[in-house]
Formats: structure tokens, C-alpha cells, sequence
């Protein structure tokens, strides 16, 4: 059984990961082990966000009175 786990703490263990490498204590070994996690993790909060954003859509009403599906975009300030 596959435990879910949320993008929350994903990115909480990719921040942990890259906390860890910045502070150059690990040997070289470890250090690409680390890395290669990392990708990994940002590859799944990558996915994550996409499949977020294909959910994110906006109901409006047509002039038809027909309802019609518009992507979200949001207005840059």
C-alpha cells in the first residue's frame, strides 16, 4: 500500500535535502544520492502542480445560457 504524500511535505523534504547540501558537510557519494533524490521529489511536485492546474478551471455562464469551462489564469499584479 502506497502512502500519499502531500506536496506540503514534499517541499519541506526538498528544502531539507537542499539544506543538507548547501552545507557541504557530506562526502561525494552522499552527496549525489542526495541530489538525485531531490530530482526526484521536484519531479513529483512538478507533476503534482500540473495535475492541480489542469483542475483549476473557472464555471462561467455563456451569453447562451449554456455553463462552459474557462482554464484559471491569473492576472499578474
Amino acid at each position: 500500500m502506497q502512502e500519499t504524500v502531500s506536496f506540503e511535505e514534499k517541499m519541506k523534504k526538498l528544502e531539507e535535502i537542499a539544506t543538507e547540501l548547501e552545507k557541504g558537510d557530506l562526502d561525494l557519494d552522499t552527496s549525489v544520492s542526495k541530489f538525485e533524490e531531490g530530482m526526484k521529489i521536484s519531479k513529483e511536485c512538478n507533476e503534482m502542480l500540473e495535475k492541480a492546474e489542469k483542475k483549476i478551471t473557472m464555471l462561467i455562464k455563456g451569453e447562451n445560457g449554456e455553463l462552459a469551462e474557462e482554464k484559471f489564469v491569473q492576472n499578474e499584479e
